[in-house]
């Protein structure tokens, strides 16, 4: 089981204290996904939408990018 998991309303890594998803996590989830990208995409896709509620401060653009502009 992984340290690297969100800590809300932050969305800093538990592992790591990074931005979640952190590399170490961005990793894990490319394993675990491997053969499942639009699964991986749906799952980041609704993590994006709970963290959009909490971080109104950041631009949408950039949590996109955090969250989805590293998947394929």
């Amino acid at each position: 089981m992984t340290t690297h998991l969100p800590v809300t309303p932050a969305w800093t890594c538990g592992g790591c204290g990074a931005d979640w998803p952190c590399q170490p996590r961005r990793r894990e989830l490319r394993a675990e996904y491997d053969s499942a990208s639009v699964s991986l995409a749906l799952y980041l896709a609704a993590q994006l939408v709970d963290a959009a509620q909490d971080l109104t401060h950041i631009p949408a653009n950039h949590l996109h990018h955090r969250f989805l502009g590293w998947t394929r």
